[in-house]
This record gives structure tokens, sequence and C-alpha cells, in this order.
């Protein structure tokens, strides 16, 4: 059920807060590489006469690498702060990038080991983020709203980003693409590490655990949802370029990716413009049904313009499902391991959108491109089984997941309240916030 957001909710009270737009903007600009190496990768693979396959392999090498990368980083950023570990993770990802594009793929053992570090030491600046908004904004309601800003936020990435590496590789080269992207990387992250809220964030206490926040089983459950999107993600990676390929016509590949990143835009500022009450576990249910549902037209493969069409379409449901996975990660993440499960989250997206573009690559080469976008159709309803058929574990918190606090309360000492408390809560009463990080 939804709400018109009031004035003192929407988006322009999320960024007047003190540090919110550069915080938001450092990360965009810091995330870059990561929301679009695989497509820089891609492109520089097939411009330098490497294979479908090849190609895939890359990205799906990278995927893996980030899949494994960011929950260690991000744990490591809960027990040793945002500083000491974001900046140098993010200058050593570019590093690995800058041997890719300077060497080429002559030698396929090295062009494997740059990808793989530069996916390895991806900063885990997005679950950084999210950590760092209860701190910056205070109430819960303002916190859910900054989700749904954050999904926003991601999809002008993910739209201007592809237009943005066709654009250097127009003006300049495909490796030129790759080494822009990463040095406006560092930049990004050197500006969120640099700012106070970064700074001064210290995680909760934590329990000692070596499970960390996977002894959730909520989050596991999300988790296995959520691979299953970015399966669908990866492989239109992939089909979309194969697509343009049988039309002869290379533009077309950087519009419907950037197609696909606009449609989420929309979604995810329609969401969020709009106050949702309820269980959001149920609701993710239907989002990701939507989602779903709007990958299966991509096997049509029409012409270039309703093709786009499609991608928007496909697209639009992915930020609201992101903005509402957000806030289930936050019901289920045990405490103190904030920043960790958020990095799980990017972590099954990594692991998904790899086995998406591997298998999409074989899938185009054997069977046509209709056959890559079919892919992406059964990673949609896949994600949806999973939800529907955990149902039950996600519709109350697990022992030991995080507690809300009082935003109001000076004393700090005041009772704790368990996040899974109604979003009905917020109406008539004084604003929950989180105790997901806290001012040093």
């Amino acid at each position: 059920m939804a709400t018109e957001a009031t004035a003192s909710g929407g988006y322009r009270d999320i960024l007047g807060a003190p540090h919110a737009l550069r915080l938001l903007t450092g990360t965009l600009v810091g995330r870059l590489p990561n929301g679009t190496g695989p497509i820089a990768a891609v492109v520089f693979t097939r411009a330098e006469g490497g294979s479908y396959s090849l190609a895939g392999g890359l990205v799906a090498a990278y995927g893996v690498a980030t899949a494994v990368g960011q929950p260690l980083l991000g744990r490591a950023v809960d027990l040793k702060g945002q500083p000491r570990v974001q900046l140098p993770a993010a200058i050593v990802s570019a590093l690995g990038m800058a041997v890719l594009a300077l060497a080429g793929i002559g030698n396929i053992a090295l062009a494997y080991a740059a990808i793989v570090v530069a996916g390895l030491f991806t900063p885990p600046l997005e679950g950084g983020l999210r950590a760092l908004w209860p701190s910056v904004l205070g109430r819960e309601d303002r916190v859910h709203r900054a989700y749904a800003l954050d999904a926003v936020a991601q999809e002008v990435m993910f739209t201007v980003g592809p237009l943005l590496v066709t654009l250097l590789v127009a003006l300049w080269s495909p490796a030129a693409a790759l080494l822009v992207i990463n040095v406006l990387g560092v930049l990004g992250a050197l500006s969120v590490v640099l700012s106070e809220p970064s700074r001064a964030w210290r995680s909760d206490p934590r329990e000692a655990h070596w499970l960390g926040a996977l002894r959730s089983p909520g989050l596991l459950a999300l988790l296995g949802s959520f691979f299953f999107v970015g399966l669908a993600l990866g492989s239109i990676t992939v089909a979309g370029l194969a697509y343009a390929d049988d039309r002869g016509n290379a533009s077309a590949y950087g519009w419907i990716m950037a197609a696909l990143g606009l449609g989420a835009l929309v979604g995810g500022v329609l969401y969020g413009a709009r106050r949702w009450t309820g269980a959001p576990e149920k609701r993710l249910r239907v989002l990701v049904g939507l989602l779903a549902l709007g990958y299966l037209p991509l096997m049509l493969t029409p012409g270039v313009v309703p093709m786009t069409g499609l991608a928007a379409l496909s697209g639009v449901f992915l930020a609201p499902a992101l903005a509402c996975g957000f806030i289930v990660v936050d019901r289920h993440a045990p405490r103190g391991t904030v920043t960790e499960a958020f990095s799980w989250l990017v972590t099954t997206f990594g692991v998904g959108a790899a086995l998406g573009s591997a298998v999409a690559g074989p899938a185009v080469e054997l069977a046509g491109t209709t056959a890559g976008f079919a892919v992406a159709g059964a990673g949609g309803l896949v994600a949806l089984l999973v939800l529907l058929a955990t149902g039950r574990v996600l519709a109350v918190p697990g022992p030991g997941v995080r507690h809300a606090v009082s935003a109001g309360s000076a004393d700090p000492g005041h009772t704790e309240k368990n996040t899974h408390s109604s979003e009905n809560d917020r109406n008539g009463a004084a604003q929950p916030g989180f105790s997901s990080g806290h001012q040093a």
C-alpha cells in the first residue's frame, strides 16, 4: 500500500541533509568502474579481436572476483572503518584494469589476472553508503527514502555509464574508456572517504561468528533471489551486444543498455516518491514478479527502436525491487554486520551476473541472440520462485538481527526496538532510526 510522500519526506529533504549530496555523488562516481566495467570489458575484448566466449569469460571472472572481494572488504570496513579500506582498494582495482587496458588480450593469463585483481579489490562503496545513511539522516522513514534515492542514483549510472563508454570509445578507444572510468572511480572513492561522516563512522559491536552476516536465514533467502536477478542482468550484457552485431549497428548496444537503466531510473523515482506501508517482504515479491515479466519480451528481438523500448520497459521494476531489497537486508542483517550484509547483496549480483554472462555467451553462439535473452527471462522467473518458496523465512527476522533505536532519544542507554516492527508504526509516532553505524 502506498501514500503520497510529504514534502518533508521528499528527495529534497534527503539531499538537503549535510553531507548527503556529496556522499551520494561520490559513491556514484566511485562505482562507475564496477557499473560500467563489464560493458567496457566486453567492448574492449571484441575490439581486440576476442570471441564472445572470451568476453563472457572475462566478465564472469570479474564478477566472481568482485563477489569474493565485496563481503571480505565489507567485513574489513565494519572492523577497521571506511577510509582505511575503501581508498586503497579503489587504487588497486584501478591498477588492475589499467594493466588489462595497456596489455590487451594477447596474453590470456595476464588479461584474466588483471581483471580478477580489478574485481577482487572493488571497494564496497555501495554497502558503505547504506551504512552511512542512518548517521547522516537519522529517522527511519528518511533512511528508507534514501534507499530509494540510492537505487535511482544507481540507474543514473547505468543509464549514463554505457553512453559514457560509447562516447569514450568513439572519441578515443576502448582502452581509453577502461582507463578513464577507473580514474573517475578513484576520485569518487577519495571524495567519500575524506567526508566527515565516512571518517567518523564506526560499526556497532558485533557478535563473533565465522558466518558473520550470513547467519541470518532471511538474509540468505533474499540473497538467493537476487542471485538470479543478477544472472538476468549479466546475460543481457552479452545478449545485447550480440543483438547489435546481428544488425550491424554497434551503437545499438549502448542505447539498449542505457534504456535498461533509464527504465529503472523512472521506476525508482516513482517508487521513492511514495511512502509505502505494509511488510516490505510481501511488496518485494510483487516487484520481483513484475521484473521477471518485463524480461520475457526481450526474446522477441524486434528492430532497434522497439527493442530499445522493450529494454526500457524491462528495467522499470529493477530500482524499486532493489530499494525494497535494501530495506529487507536492513531488517535481517545481524547487529554489527551492516556493511558486510549489503556487500553480500553486491556479491550475489556479481556471482549471478558472472554466471549469466558465462551462460549467455555460449548460448548466443550455439542458438542465437534470442537464446541469450531467454537466459534473462529464466533468471527473473527463478528469482520470483525463490522468494515464494522462502516466504516464511523472510516473514520474521531471525535471532541476533540488528535492532533499531529511537532517533529522538538523547539517552544512550534507551531501550532498543526491533527493526521488524511494522512500517505502519511510523504513523503518529516518533520515527525510529537505525543503529547500523554511529558517530564516534
